[in-house]
């Protein structure tokens, strides 16, 4: 096999892990479990518009289980997850489950809005800035999804592509805990009401 060959073998497998696992940082993915109640750390809150200008912020979902999506329009891995979330938040949203959504695209809303329209994206998406990622330890990769408890505190990070199943499942166990303080009361934020 010629060496220019091997490059194209090469660099066609460097270009599938991107697409696959990826593309900030090619490295080897893996998900994690669920963090033990005593480990979590509460997930810091931000205030970030949607695309119809109203502020969204982490601290209203307190009380719901939330899937917070790190992504971007050109990010394919993303593309693959964003049905799953779709189908995610269409079952579980009236068992106290929500879908956040925030682009890190460069390009903000020009971006944003089309991909949002053209795909039908159901949940709540807001686009994040760098000061965003950095309350998030810096998201180094996209996707990053943060699997967050009833009580606002991160449970699981996904870094990179996962199987729908993995956070399917971890869905389905931080909604059988209530929350530790309100009685696993769920309140939905005022915005969301009759919207849906």
């Amino acid at each position: 096999m010629s060496a220019l060959r091997v490059g194209g073998v090469l660099l066609t497998g460097f270009l599938l892990g991107c697409t696959i696992y990826g593309c900030s940082h090619v490295k080897e993915v893996k998900a994690a479990n669920l963090q033990p109640d005593e480990k979590r750390k509460t997930a810091p809150d931000f205030a970030l518009k949607d695309a119809d200008g109203k502020t969204v912020r982490l601290s209203d979902y307190k009380g719901r289980v939330v899937l917070l999506d790190f992504w971007a329009t050109y990010c394919g891995p993303c593309k693959i997850e964003i049905p799953w979330f779709m189908d995610f938040e269409r079952r579980y949203k009236d068992k106290g489950f929500s879908v956040l959504g925030v682009s890190m695209d460069d390009e903000g809303w020009d971006a944003v809005k089309p991909f949002v329209a053209d795909v039908g994206i159901n949940y709540r998406v807001m686009v994040g800035n760098d000061s965003t990622a950095e309350k998030y330890d810096g998201i180094e990769a996209l996707p990053t999804t943060f699997l967050i408890d009833r009580d606002g505190k991160i449970a699981a990070v996904h870094v990179g592509l996962t199987s729908k199943s993995e956070i399917e499942n971890a869905i389905e166990q931080l909604l059988q805990k209530p929350a530790s303080g309100g009685g696993g009361r769920v309140t939905l934020p005022a915005e969301l009401v009759g919207a849906r």
